[in-house]
């Protein structure tokens, strides 16, 4: 999954904004260094407590977005992974209770693993499974 930074040069440094994240900025004095910004706050920013019921907006297709000042910043697969999980259960209507039964966790706490992305690290059989009960779950936007 990548979204798309807008990055603007200022006097000593430069300074970058999600184009499809409301909020999401970050500065550096370096070009690396921002690059390497982006992709902190990104992750931090999607990242959501357990908690929340933000539905974050998914990254636009890049065909759309041009500009010589924007880049791609990709999205660690674990932060992808339980924020897609986190907003499809919340789409459906669903308590986390609920999520873990039809899939089959008997454990809510180890559904709940897959919903920080510090713990999240799906076995195949469990994306295998998501995908049988939420056809629409995109799998193929977290690579």
């Amino acid at each position: 999954m990548f979204y798309q930074f807008k990055i603007h040069k200022e006097n000593k440094g430069y300074w970058a904004e999600c184009v499809e994240l409301d909020g999401c900025s970050t500065q550096a004095d370096t070009m690396d260094k921002l690059v390497r910004n982006m992709e902190n706050v990104l992750n931090l920013f999607l990242a959501e407590p357990e908690k929340s019921n933000h539905i974050f907006p998914l990254p636009k297709k890049t065909s759309k977005i041009t500009g010589k000042n924007i880049v791609q910043v990709p999205v660690h697969p674990s932060v992808a992974f339980s924020m897609l999980i986190r907003q499809t259960r919340i789409k459906a209507g669903l308590t986390l209770r609920e999520m873990a039964d039809i899939l089959n966790y008997k454990n809510i706490n180890s559904y709940v693993k897959l919903e920080k992305a510090e713990t999240a690290n799906p076995q195949l059989k469990t994306l295998a499974n998501i995908k049988a009960h939420f056809s629409d779950f995109p799998v193929a936007l977290l690579f």
